[in-house]
């Protein structure tokens, strides 16, 4: 992004309040949950979508979303990113609670009106490890990890903004959902996991969810921490 673009952003920025931004990550939560484990959802119940489908569906909601709401709230739609953030100094402290608090409410909304629709469905989308607990949470740190250093290196602050950014960021989570999502479930999303596990009661694992993909974002600000003082560096 060229400097006036980051002005114009960084001023359109400020005449956005807290409750604007929080409206914005719940909606920008809801979505994403309500169309990636509504996917979920719907493969296993009636068989049309596919694995391919569902990695295709977390991707490109994570696309529109960037597009629909990165102007607003910087569309990080996930508690992970926006510690992430805060850990690397591009988002205010006082803002990071409440983010989460909307994120989490969002997702839970999504699950509750999931599980309104599909009843019948037992797990209404709750990622669970296939194989063994660290098996899944090895994977979790990674694929968070990958996450969050492309988010870090496309965003301009705490913005996922921009053509690229939404490419980028989207593409990755269907990426990382398409070849991981039937070991680990891909959840890269604190939120997304407790949408799920708490509409449906399935509290098993919940906890790799939460350490391993805060933890995963929070080694890619080290990372691009370094990326970036080895740029200032002389050769």
């Amino acid at each position: 992004m060229d400097s006036q673009s980051a002005l114009s952003s960084k001023s359109a920025e400020s005449f956005v309040t807290l409750q604007q931004k929080c409206l914005a990550e719940m909606f920008g939560t809801y979505c994403l949950v309500f169309a990636g484990t509504g996917a979920v959802i719907v493969n296993d119940l009636y068989g049309a979508v596919s694995h391919l489908g569902i990695g295709m569906t977390f991707g490109l909601v994570v696309i529109a979303m960037i597009y629909a709401i990165g102007e607003v709230s910087g569309a990080h739609i996930n508690p992970a990113v926006t510690i992430a953030f805060g850990l690397a100094n591009r988002f205010k402290p006082s803002h990071i609670a409440p983010y989460i608090v909307a994120q989490v409410s969002g997702a839970l909304l999504a699950s509750l009106t999931l599980k309104m629709l599909f009843f019948e469905h037992q797990k209404l989308g709750a990622t669970l490890p296939v194989g063994t607990w660290y098996q899944a949470f090895v994977l979790e740190f990674i694929l968070t990890a990958i996450l969050m250093f492309v988010i870090l290196r496309v965003s301009s602050g705490s913005r996922e903004t921009g053509m690229m950014a939404g490419v980028a960021v989207g593409a990755t989570v269907a990426l990382e959902a398409i070849f991981a999502g039937p070991v680990s479930g891909a959840s890269m999303n604190p939120a997304r996991s407790i949408g799920p596990a708490v509409a449906s009661m399935t509290f098993d694992w919940l906890w790799i969810y939460l350490v391993a993909t805060t933890a995963g974002a929070a080694f890619a600000v080290v990372i691009d921490r370094q990326l970036v003082a080895s740029r200032l560096s002389p050769d």
